[in-house]
Formats: C-alpha cells, sequence, structure tokens
C-alpha cells in the first residue's frame, strides 16, 4: 500500500512540474491591458557603419537583434528533437519490449505502457520547445537554441547507450 502512494505522489508532482514549465512560457507573453494608453514611440534613423560589428544581443548594454521564434535555425532543432527524442521512444519501448530495465527514474514511471512511453517523450519535446520559447521572450537567445543542442545530445547518448547495450 505504502510503495502505490508514494508511486501515485510521485506521478502526480511530475505533471505537475511539467504543467508548470509548459504553462510558465505563456505568463511572461502578457502584453498591455487592452484599454491601457499605448505610449508613442519616436524611431530614430538607424545609420549603417560597415566598419563596426554587428550587435548581438549577447553582453549586457548591446542592442539585441531579434528574431522571429520559429525562424529556419529553431524549426531545424526543433525537428531534430522531435526526430532524437522519437528515436529514443522506440529504443525504449524495443529494450523495455525485450525485457530490458529503464534507467532514467522519470521515463521508468510513464514507461509501463506505450502509450505512457509516448506521453513521456512527446512531453519532453513540447517541454524543450516551451523552455526555448522562455528563454526567447526574455532576450537570452543563445539558451534558446541551446536548449535544444543539450536536449539532442542527450537523447543522441541515450539511443546510442540502449542500441549498444540490448
Amino acid at each position: 500500500m505504502n510503495c502505490c502512494v508514494v508511486r501515485n505522489f510521485v506521478l502526480a508532482v511530475t505533471i505537475v512540474i511539467i504543467m508548470s514549465v509548459v504553462s510558465l512560457s505563456t505568463a511572461f507573453a502578457q502584453g498591455p491591458l487592452p484599454d491601457a494608453p499605448v505610449p508613442a514611440i519616436e524611431f530614430a534613423p538607424v545609420v549603417a557603419n560597415p566598419i563596426a560589428p554587428a550587435p548581438s544581443g549577447d553582453h549586457i548594454g548591446e542592442p539585441s537583434l531579434e528574431h522571429r521564434f520559429w525562424d529556419a535555425q529553431n524549426i531545424a532543432l526543433f525537428t531534430a528533437v522531435g526526430a532524437s527524442s522519437g528515436a529514443d521512444f522506440a529504443v525504449t519501448r524495443s529494450n523495455l519490449q525485450s525485457g530490458g530495465k529503464e534507467l532514467n527514474p522519470v521515463v521508468r514511471l510513464f514507461g509501463r505502457s506505450t502509450p505512457g512511453l509516448a506521453v513521456n517523450f512527446c512531453g519532453e519535446t513540447i517541454g524543450v520547445i516551451g523552455i526555448s520559447y522562455l528563454f526567447h521572450k526574455t532576450g537570452h537567445h543563445k539558451l534558446e537554441r541551446m536548449t535544444s543542442m543539450v536536449n539532442i545530445g542527450i537523447s543522441v547518448g541515450a539511443v546510442s547507450y540502449g542500441v549498444t547495450h540490448r
């Protein structure tokens, strides 16, 4: 009985954490109130200096070069995140059906069934996109890209380990 209570508690906490991360990105996406007056902004003319380097926005005090969230680089990164998570799902499912053991304790909670395992890896992909969006909205563009790269590396490492230890 104690084991079931602990298992249900851990599952509930995991779901709350995942939902918090996903909903956190929407908290930073709020704009001005509809009835609030919008201040008039005057733009000064921009003069290009071919000798000066373009501002990167990665250092304090430098202006940021704003890019769209769904630009070509993020689309490629998110596609790679989805593909590596899909490969991780396939290898993990195959190993578990062959009598293998899941080493990741978070995935172990979901890995008792194929739908549960699919929810885990889909949630992982959605979480990476959500965290990247949070970094994008707060102006941390290097971290925005790095989140996907780290996840791809971890998934590829898990797939490599799973394939070599069948």
